[in-house]
């Protein structure tokens, strides 16, 4: 199954893209682009995901309701939510929430069917048009976003060090750097809690040499975040940042923690028969 065509946003010529979904690609994504390319090099190597690994079986011990969720925990900021999945998570007043039925993915760059190698839905961006350029020269101007966060479903996974480790090098890889993958920096995934309660794992992954080695006008280094816990179905979840790293305007990595801090879970509304 392919997505659409890409209905806005992007990465230039490393396909990142932000469309509109069917019902039917929202379910692909939401429940997880199951992937193998684990990256990292030198001392940041990731320690190898135990295959036999359970998830995390702490969840928010007062899973809020929906209602509650769209309040955000950071006065002024916003609250961005995934009735999908049942997660929610707040960015600053400055950031765009896209609808619910939008997506984020990137695709290899090699492949024209741009099958997702990884995406999530829900997503809010900052800055969406930070960047524009017809990298891959087929006559539509792409738009780089400076940064974007979402979440999505880790079905693939059996841990959540498993699911934040896999996940976050391949978010920087398929929107900065690839085909290359020496030059990715994948930390060891650490415990984490947020302001709600809500304790998982989370792992962050950068770039390094991507100026140097390419010459489009939005090529630039990457860093992600990836936060993995469980819902309050005890599925396997994760939440993401991906964005651009060494510019000028590049989001500070305490704003990423701060909206990182926000992401709770909640018990979606059940669908009106």
């Amino acid at each position: 199954m392919q997505p659409p065509p890409p209905g806005g946003g992007g990465g230039g010529g490393n396909r990142t893209r932000t469309v509109a979904i069917g019902a039917a690609i929202a379910v692909v994504l939401a429940c997880g682009v199951t992937t193998a390319l684990v990256l990292g090099s030198g001392k940041d190597d990731p320690a190898k995901p135990d295959p036999t690994a359970s998830p995390s079986t702490t969840t928010d011990p007062n899973p809020r309701s929906a209602a509650n969720a769209q309040k955000p925990l950071i006065p002024g900021w916003k609250a961005v939510l995934n009735p999908t999945r049942g997660v929610a998570f707040d960015v600053p007043p400055e950031w765009a929430v896209k609808p619910v039925t939008w997506s984020s993915y990137v695709a290899d760059r090699a492949d024209p069917d741009e099958k997702p190698l990884i995406g999530f839905t829900a997503p809010a961006m900052l800055k969406e048009k930070w960047c524009e350029s017809d990298a891959d020269k087929d006559g539509t101007m792409d738009d780089s976003a400076l940064g974007m966060a979402g979440s999505r479903g880790e079905a693939g996974a059996k841990s959540t060090t498993q699911a934040a480790v896999n996940s976050v090098g391949v978010w920087v890889y398929g929107a900065y750097t690839q085909p290359n993958k020496d030059n990715i920096h994948t930390t060891r995934a650490e415990s984490f809690t947020t302001k709600s309660g809500l304790k998982g794992t989370v792992a962050t992954a950068t770039s390094s040499g991507v100026t140097t080695e390419k010459t489009g006008k939005c090529d630039t280094d990457g860093k992600a975040t990836t936060f993995a816990f469980l819902d309050t179905k005890g599925d396997l979840v994760s939440w993401s940042f991906v964005g651009a790293a060494g510019v000028p305007d590049e989001i500070p990595d305490a704003t990423v923690q701060k909206i990182l801090s926000t992401v709770r879970v909640f018990t979606p509304p059940k669908p009106s028969s």
